[in-house]
């Protein structure tokens, strides 16, 4: 038998009544990768928190190395090796990358710390990885991307027993994704035991050992990873049968609706092309490219500086969001936590924030139209939530989501950018999401942009694609000649072509 190197017994955590885990009993073997599979609002972080030190558990212990805890504080889970990789991340932004990765535990010469040392020892860890960074670098310069990779060059570097990786691969490219799970198994080889949490079920069957699937708070089982189908583990996860993956088109698609034409910026460069009534118009491209900017000019959030808006064959101009969303276009932005919710703020408010000309009468609220109007979407869209006064920051990540995506919905945009709608999502509510915006273009004839860095996302979703790379259009592919292959080869400039915003 493997050697166990941690256990939870019996744990439990409840919130005034509310059951967030019960009775959970999990081994966790020693240098063994360990998935932790189930939908948003299974348990999962609830969990992690208890392990890390970071709540205390209602019930049940926690053993590690022999040792048990009717409760972990975060100093004596650090000094059991424990340390964990957020979705949301801990990063100070005015910090260097050698600067955040040596918080608490600079090296230092004499009574001064050693940044050239800490700069050192970082730049071996990032070649090591293959990530070409300056250490030096504040933090707040990089991208979503390259923020991740300091966390887990951080968790690294703490000379970990046991590391969580909660969605680490989320923000990160096919070739990054690669390096972190090289990084991995030699983790695994020097038997670190690490607790992997995603939602891209290809993964788990890619890189795991073995999988505990949590269901409303409660265990579900254990298994081997060989031994179990992506069928199974996702009937296990949601305890229904999902079907098809992504919806298929049933109606034909409209007129012409939004012409960009030459959208120049400082990151964008002469972006051309044209969306139709009932379209779902994906963007590929890998990290960087300029996808998102893209976006952010069209919704007004960042300037151009030359290029024209045409929309219905009007020319229109857009110089904030408030502009985009009055001409009927509407965001759903990647960075939820920063710009898509206001965490301290309930699930009404976020809801009717962008609609409050709509359920005013005379400067004032309307009670309740606010109130109907909220019930409607968290129905609607399933939000998880023990009523709409629920502060969104004591949400799941994925019930968060669904609040940015009602508040935009509750808009009746007809124009509307879905930025990596799924990130971080589970399986259940992907589907969810994926019926949502078929039905929106299909039966109520709303045009949608779709920027995904999910490729089975990307092209199960999209009815055409067009390819980013150094912010330019380089590449446009119709249903019937999707590939994965192709959309790489576009994205990372191996295949040459010309766009000329058909």
């Amino acid at each position: 038998m493997p050697e166990i190197l941690m256990e939870v017994r019996n744990l439990c955590k409840y919130y005034a009544g509310v059951k967030a885990i019960d009775d959970i009993s999990i081994s966790f073997f020693k240098g063994e990768i360990h998935a932790l599979a189930g939908e948003n609002g299974a348990g999962k972080s609830t969990l992690i928190k208890a392990i890390t030190g970071a709540i205390e558990p209602t019930s049940g212990e926690i053993v590690i190395e022999g040792q048990s805890y009717q409760k972990l504080t975060p100093i004596e889970a650090i000094h059991h090796g424990i340390a964990a990789i957020y979705q949301e991340f801990t990063l100070i932004p005015y910090l260097s990358i050698a600067e955040n990765v040596f918080l608490g535990k600079e090296i230092m010469q004499g009574a001064f710390i050693n940044k050239q040392a800490m700069n050192e020892e970082v730049r071996k860890a990032l070649d090591d990885m293959g990530i070409h960074l300056k250490p030096a670098s504040l933090v707040k310069d990089l991208g979503v991307a390259h923020q991740q990779i300091v966390e887990i060059v951080k968790a690294i570097m703490s000379d970990s027993k046991i590391l969580i990786m909660d969605e680490p691969t989320a923000p990160l490219t096919n070739n990054e994704t690669k390096i972190l799970f090289k990084l991995i198994e030699k983790l695994k080889e020097k038997e670190v035991t690490i607790l992997f949490i995603t939602h891209r079920m290809e993964e788990i069957f890619k890189i795991c050992d073995r999988v505990t699937v949590m269901r409303d708070g409660q265990f579900i089982v254990t298994e081997n990873v060989e031994d179990i189908s992506m069928a199974q583990l996702i009937k296990y996860m949601v305890g229904r049968d999902l079907g098809e993956n992504f919806p298929l088109r049933t109606t034909p698609m409209g007129e012409e609706i939004l012409t960009v034409q030459h959208y120049t910026s400082d990151k964008i460069n002469d972006v051309c092309f044209s969306l139709h009534r009932g379209e779902i118009l994906g963007f590929g491209g890998l990290v960087g490219a300029g996808r998102t900017e893209i976006m952010q000019c069209i919704f007004g959030a960042d300037k151009i500086n030359s290029g024209s808006l045409k929309l219905n064959g009007k020319e229109i101009s857009i110089n904030n969001p408030g502009s985009a969303l009055r001409h009927g276009i509407g965001l759903i932005p990647e960075d939820r936590k920063n710009q898509g919710v206001l965490l301290s703020l309930s699930v009404k408010e976020n809801i009717s924030f962008s609609s409050l000309m709509r359920i005013a009468k005379r400067w004032f609220i309307n009670d309740k139209k606010d109130i109907s109007l909220s019930e409607y979407y968290v129905d609607k869209l399933r939000i998880k939530t023990p009523n709409i006064k629920q502060l969104v920051n004591n949400l799941s990540g994925g019930n968060q989501q669904k609040v940015v995506l009602a508040k935009m919905l509750a808009t009746e945009c007809d124009i509307i950018i879905f930025d990596e709608p799924t990130r971080g999502i589970d399986v259940g509510a992907k589907q969810e999401i994926y019926q949502l915006i078929r039905h929106l273009a299909d039966v109520e004839g709303k045009s949608i942009i779709i920027v995904s860095s999910e490729m089975p996302e990307l092209i199960g979703m999209s009815d055409r694609i067009l390819i980013i790379r150094q912010g330019k259009i380089v590449g446009e592919l119709q249903r019937q000649d999707f590939s994965q292959e192709l959309i790489l080869e576009y994205a990372s400039g191996t295949m040459e072509g010309e766009y000329h915003g058909q």
